[in-house]
């Protein structure tokens, strides 16, 4: 990775709210800095690679805004040109002398506005998701329409109207219970980016790694914000992203027809991510001792108990399915429905699995794949050949519609 790719990766989100904070213009803000940063393309090959990136990219991204302001006739009605080219060299200097990398005194709080904002009230959580990976993480609008399976276009459009809607909108960090919800808005929305990573409906990818592996790295950047009152819930739903993650190299194998889809019980175990496995049990243990029953963190808990069988079936089944119940009376989720009767198949038969399906109503194909599946393996062909037909009609994803089809090609 190189030094600009890097401080893309590291240092786009902060220095971004340095600027929203300053400017009070998120247009503004993002333009100077794409600015910067392109100016960094340019020059860093030749002149070499400053002592502190991030002090020469909010240097010139300073710079850049400034020069819009004076170009928009602003400047010299409320930003005094010496004083805002005294505050760029200042803030350099504090950056510069900061070893840390973490910024000027005060940048956790303004990540923190910028974190909030990309998720408020006004926006759709889908919207949500793809402008806090944008301005928060600085990634690519092209990545982002590939993860939410729309063109790049599209994307790009829904990223304008969302940050129309949120002009003029207070950058300020709510106090007391409104912070408390805000922050678990954006931990619902970087779940929600990564479950799409993870869960493509549609298209050629069995799985899109990189791309949930971003909204892996929002949760880290909410961690370091967020208020003390909200790290136990961080702490288990970055536990969970991270056992889910861990497998991401044993989720796929390459076949005749392109990449195929590897079920859990058929995963090498072996390629499974064993650090980000043991990063995660950390965080686990002492939430698992004393932090009240949340959805994140009893859906950690089965990814745990996934990670921890040496095989699939040393998987303690029966204590999976309680803690899907228990899941399932907080969330009321049809999805948690169907994953409880799962387990409670695994570990009952598949005759109690599909008592749980009775009257369950889920749009898509995997409802009527588990279904179908559950059936075969009660010896009911004929009605498991259906609903894997049902399935297959409903089924957008070429992997799992390849899945589906040797499925049913294996039923008598």
């Amino acid at each position: 990775m190189t030094a600009l790719e890097t401080a893309l990766r590291d240092d786009w989100g902060r220095l971004l709210a340095l600027l929203v904070a300053r400017y009070r213009r998120l247009d503004l803000a993002e333009d100077a800095l794409g600015d910067a940063f392109e100016a960094a393309a340019r020059t860093w090959p030749r002149d070499g690679v400053p002592d502190n990136p991030a002090a020469w990219l909010l240097t010139a991204a300073r710079r850049r805004a400034l020069d819009r302001l004076r170009a928009e006739g602003v400047a010299a009605k409320s930003l005094p040109v010496l004083a805002v080219e005294a505050g760029v060299t200042e803030e350099a200097q504090r950056v510069m002398a900061d070893g840390t990398r973490t910024g000027e005194a005060g940048a956790a709080d303004e990540r923190l506005r910028l974190v909030l904002l990309c998720a408020h009230p006004s926006l759709a959580p889908e919207a949500g998701a793809a402008l806090t990976l944008r301005l928060v993480l600085g990634v690519p609008t092209a990545d982002i329409a590939r993860l939410f399976l729309v063109p790049t276009a599209t994307m790009a459009a829904r990223l304008t109207r969302a940050r129309k809607r949120l002009a003029g909108e207070a950058f300020a960090v709510p106090t007391g219970p409104e912070l408390r919800a805000r922050v678990s808005a954006v931990a619902d929305i970087a779940y929600l980016a990564f479950t799409a990573g993870y869960a493509p409906g549609s298209g050629e990818d069995v799985v899109r790694a990189a791309e949930a592996g971003e909204a892996l790295r929002l949760v880290r950047v909410l961690r370091e914000v967020a208020p003390a009152d909200s790290r136990d819930d961080l702490d288990a739903l970055l536990a969970l992203m991270l056992l889910q993650h861990s497998r991401r190299d044993a989720r796929v194998t390459p076949g005749p027809d392109g990449p195929a889809l590897v079920l859990l019980p058929d995963q090498d175990r072996s390629r499974w991510h064993a650090d980000e496995v043991t990063e995660a049990l950390g965080l686990l243990l002492p939430l698992a001792r004393s932090a009240p029953s949340t959805p994140y963190l009893l859906q950690a808990l089965i990814a745990a108990e996934h990670a921890t069988a040496p095989t699939a079936a040393d998987t303690d089944w029966t204590r999976v399915a309680g803690w899907y119940a228990e899941l399932e009376a907080l969330t009321g989720s049809p999805v948690v429905r169907l994953n409880r009767a799962v387990a409670v198949a695994e570990a009952d038969g598949p005759d109690a699995g599909l008592r749980l399906l009775d009257g369950l109503e889920l749009p898509g194909h995997r409802l009527p794949a588990v279904r179908g599946e559950l059936l075969a393996r009660a010896g009911r062909d004929a009605e498991a050949a259906a609903a894997l037909d049902a399935a297959l009609l409903a089924c957008g994803n070429a992997a799992e519609a390849a899945h589906l089809r040797r499925r049913r090609a294996d039923l008598p």
